[in-house]
């Protein structure tokens, strides 16, 4: 087994002609890797997306093989996973108005070249889910807002098809899932790779507290902040301390450690069902 990278918070190696994909307890916030990790994040990131993966596997192939058989010394913590020929663009599906979604929407009444209706507020349900991709940028670098068009220009009118209606239909699923346990799903980010037969096949991680916004929903008000139950809660923590959010990036205390663990572990246990 090789490592092949190792990222803000995911390590990958080569074993034969598969990958093995290990989550660590490292949490990155504006594509910076805190100091300080949270206790179990990778395993309880990585449970929670392979009940994800099973939700869906009817809509959608994965990149999954097993997460049994992987190194003893990664258990709990890493997939073995298909070697894909990943798509450079980052799949955001919105169904709530929150986020630089927000910011943008205030500046020229759309997100990602998408119009919306005027009048909506921080938290505004959308009146139907949108696709609003990004760049996939080095790490180091930021992912930057981009409109359909450019995805056309990037990768092609099919695929870009492919991957709006693909992501649009991933999000409707898992918000619905979701949302008849008590949590809404403002957001979620999405990546897909090609498969060697040419088939398009989900990658990465799947509905987890790191790639989308989890509210729940008998708090949620539009008009203001909601309660967030995602890593949303650490970027708040962390813009609150005056950080620039460039490296390097604030020590967190164990109080707020210890709140983040408790929210990756509540919307594991609720959403799936299972004790952690």
């Amino acid at each position: 087994m090789e490592l092949l990278h190792s990222g803000k918070v995911r390590d990958v190696y080569t074993d034969g002609g598969d990958l093995i994909l290990v989550a660590s307890d490292r949490v990155s916030v504006y594509d910076v890797a805190l100091p300080t990790p949270i206790p179990d994040k990778g395993k309880l990131l990585t449970a929670l997306s392979l009940w994800w993966f099973e939700q869906l596997a009817d809509l959608v192939p994965n990149h999954v093989i097993s997460a049994t058989d992987v190194p003893a010394e990664f258990a709990g913590r890493a997939i073995r996973v298909r070697r894909l020929e990943m798509i450079p663009v980052e799949c955001v599906a919105r169904g709530y108005l929150t986020g630089s979604g927000i910011k943008e929407y205030g500046k020229t009444g759309a997100v990602c070249g998408v119009p919306l209706p005027p009048g909506l507020v921080e938290a505004s349900i959308l009146p139907e889910p949108i696709f609003t991709p990004t760049t996939k940028a080095p790490q180091g670098e930021h992912d930057e807002a981009i409109t359909f068009d450019d995805v056309v220009a990037k990768v092609g009118a099919e695929t870009a098809e492919r991957l709006r209606d693909v992501t649009l239909d991933v999000y409707r699923r898992g918000a619905e899932i979701a949302a008849e346990r008590g949590i809404l799903v403002a957001d979620t980010k999405l990546e897909f790779g090609w498969a060697p037969d040419g088939t398009m096949v989900l990658g990465d991680e799947l509905f987890t507290s790191d790639s989308s916004r989890f509210w729940p929903a008998d708090s949620y008000q539009p008009g203001r902040d909601q309660l967030s139950l995602s890593k949303q809660f650490v970027r708040d923590w962390a813009v609150g301390t005056g950080w620039d959010r460039s490296g390097p990036a604030p020590e967190m205390p164990p109080e707020v450690v210890e709140a983040a663990r408790n929210r990756y572990v509540e919307v594991y246990e609720v959403l799936t069902g299972r004790r952690w």
